[in-house]
């Protein structure tokens, strides 16, 4: 849905995760190249981990768990699956 007066695009935060915005979305990244997505919902990468930046592919995930498995308590990173479950 298009962004309007009455009705502004959102933008979700999460943490430890994406940004996620509702769509169609235009990206201009530092370089001044764009990338467009028609979807009504996408997922921005912050954490630059993802192979097809600036859209995330859960990368971070992998080095979330990585994390809580060097010594960080269950429910430090919401993102990742709880233990015993599967991504």
């Amino acid at each position: 849905m298009p962004s309007t007066p009455e009705r502004p695009r959102r933008v979700f935060v999460q943490d430890h995760g994406p940004l996620l915005v509702e769509g169609p979305v235009t990206i201009v990244a530092e370089d001044g190249t764009t990338r467009t997505s028609d979807r009504f919902m996408v997922a921005v990468c912050t954490c630059r981990r993802s192979r097809s930046y600036p859209w995330c592919d859960t990368s971070h995930r992998v080095h979330s768990r990585a994390r809580r498995t060097a010594g960080n308590p269950p429910g430090a990173d919401d993102a990742a699956p709880a233990d015993g479950e599967t991504p």
